[in-house]
């Protein structure tokens, strides 16, 4: 597989590339700027070619396929009946607020994190608790746990909704700070609803724990959801699956979505299929190229860009640049786009702690990368900033 390839997505539809004006180079929403797997396209061309889309079923082998790949992957025991299937993790996480939550019952989130959290919440008629994940002076994120659980007790929370790995700090939890939260959800009888959609994209000194794979009393706490839309490139296909051992839990889940929310179709069935069970050799050498992309950022930013801090992600392929020393009194989302012509994330839309952030998607060829922090530094120069 080529990554260093451009290939022209304007004339697809894609949100990434349309939003925004052909001048703009666009580094935003979270999808890669790469093809997905040959396997990939194979199946979805020989399921095309038959002709026939009528309603269809969850392929036979499809939920074995994913007890395997948690086993081997993570060292995580499921059974095929612990998985369901659902069109969207967002999906899922809206779901599960309405499953296990009444109007007026408080939810926790650590921001600063991704857009949907903080609005699933609300949209329930739920109470949303925020809590701040702490950025030590070198720009790495911690959980406070003091915080967390006096949050919790203070406000009744009732559920919890984790993101691991974290979008957008690019943290990856590990498993004494796993525990911790688990055990203080546990003392005070806390669901949490685990978002994992990042799991298969973990960089080398690092490594993706499932919470629900700790130990029993928490895997029977714990709804989690992953999907393979950003490990192989097919978020525009809507295919995810929860993973929930309790039967009390995956039964309220099943009768609040009755109605309500069906399964992927069946093109996002195929593509899913194929890309897990044929697609870890094209993930192999995705990874390597991510990896170098992010350590080549890293240097660039700190080069090119002098008083933008950037944290560095132990995985997703999502930067977060802190741009609140050098952008003091704009926003640094609006200032690089009307100055660089560069679209990235308005750190502002991840909660209160993304003000004077961006999210920078790295996950496009190298050209791109380079293109966008020369012009970023150029409208920086431009500005009187560096």
């Amino acid at each position: 597989m080529n990554f260093d390839e451009i290939i022209d997505r304007r004339s697809t539809e894609s949100l990434k590339w349309c939003l925004y004006d052909e001048d703009v180079l666009p580094l935003w929403v979270a999808d890669m700027d790469f093809r997905c797997p040959q396997a990939v396209r194979d199946a979805l061309k020989k399921r095309v070619s038959h002709g026939i889309f009528g309603y269809g079923l969850v392929p036979d082998d499809l939920p074995a396929i994913i007890v395997e790949r948690m086993k081997r992957l993570y060292q995580w025991d499921i059974t095929e009946r612990d998985v369901c299937f659902v069109p969207g993790v967002v999906t899922g996480l809206n779901l599960t607020v309405r499953a296990f939550c009444k109007p007026g019952d408080a939810v926790m989130i650590q921001t600063a994190v991704y857009p949907p959290f903080l609005s699933a919440p609300i949209r329930a008629g739920l109470k949303r608790v925020d809590n701040s994940l702490t950025q030590n002076d070198d720009g790495y994120y911690r959980v406070d746990y003091e915080s967390f659980e006096s949050q919790i007790v203070k406000n009744n929370v009732k559920l919890f909704i984790l993101c691991n790995p974290h979008n957008p700090v690019g943290r990856v939890f590990k498993r004494d700070e796993l525990l911790r939260m688990a055990d203080i959800c546990l003392k005070h009888n806390v669901i949490v609803c685990s978002d994992d959609i990042h799991c298969d994209l973990i960089f080398s000194e690092h490594k993706h724990i499932p919470l629900a794979s700790l130990n029993q009393n928490i895997a029977a706490n714990t709804i989690t959801f992953l999907a393979p839309s950003k490990t192989y490139n097919i978020a525009g296909l809507h295919a995810s699956m929860g993973i929930i051992q309790d039967a009390g839990l995956r039964e309220t889940i099943m009768k609040t979505r009755k109605g309500l929310i069906s399964n992927p179709g069946l093109l996002s069935l195929t593509a899913a299929r194929a890309a897990y069970l044929h697609g870890d050799a094209w993930l192999a050498d995705l990874m390597h190229y991510l990896e170098e992309n992010r350590d080549w950022l890293v240097s660039a930013v700190r080069e090119n860009l002098p008083g933008i801090k950037m944290t560095v992600p132990e995985g997703t392929f999502l930067a977060w640049l802190d741009c609140r020393s050098v952008l003091k009194d704009v926003n640094p989302h609006e200032f690089f786009l009307q100055k660089a012509h560069v679209g990235l994330n308005d750190g502002t839309t991840f909660g209160s702690e993304g003000e004077g952030f961006v999210r920078f998607n790295f996950a496009s060829p190298r050209s791109m990368l380079e293109e966008a922090i020369l012009r970023m530094r150029k409208a920086m120069q431009a500005e009187g900033l560096l």
